[in-house]
């Protein structure tokens, strides 16, 4: 049985689909949702449910996957620059793709983490630094600026 969609502002149930299309990705659906009592607008993505994908952290202990924590890593990188949600979550669409193609159920942390760094780099410099610096961990200023200095040279 499938649950109502409620509204994100006023929680009702009264919901209409106001268009609906793939994603370019094509692994999704997306809706345009309104709802009839506040007469807001919202967003949904309706994506096949997959076997999940395990993640080994660097310590060995394992994790479930979490599309959303990578998101929100994303955007913390991303922050005060224009990228829009959108192209992130598709960043996102391609990584996991790669990676359910190369390693189907379990996958090494440290794996995700190179494979965001490719995509930043190409999609903004001061993201991928500041994702970077946290992904690898930098302990002080010298390890910044060599990051910084590894980036201008390519």
């Amino acid at each position: 049985m499938e649950l109502p969609v409620k509204c994100p502002f006023c929680e009702s149930n009264e919901i209409k689909v106001v268009d609906s299309r793939d994603t370019e990705s094509r692994d999704a659906i997306r809706r345009r949702r309104e709802c009839i009592s506040c007469q807001r607008r919202f967003t949904t993505y309706e994506r096949i449910e997959e076997q999940p994908l395990t993640v080994i952290k660097r310590g060995g202990e394992r994790e479930v996957f979490s599309r959303a924590k990578l998101l929100e890593g994303l955007l913390r990188a991303c922050e005060k620059r224009r990228i829009e949600t959108a192209t992130l979550e598709g960043l996102i669409d391609e990584i996991l793709a790669g990676l359910r193609n190369e390693f189907k159920t379990e996958v090494p942390s440290a794996e995700i983490g190179e494979r965001v760094l490719i995509k930043l780099k190409d999609l903004d410099k001061v993201a991928y630094v500041r994702f970077a610096s946290v992904y690898r961990k930098f302990e002080d200023v010298e390890e910044f600026q060599r990051e910084l200095s590894r980036l201008q040279k390519r």
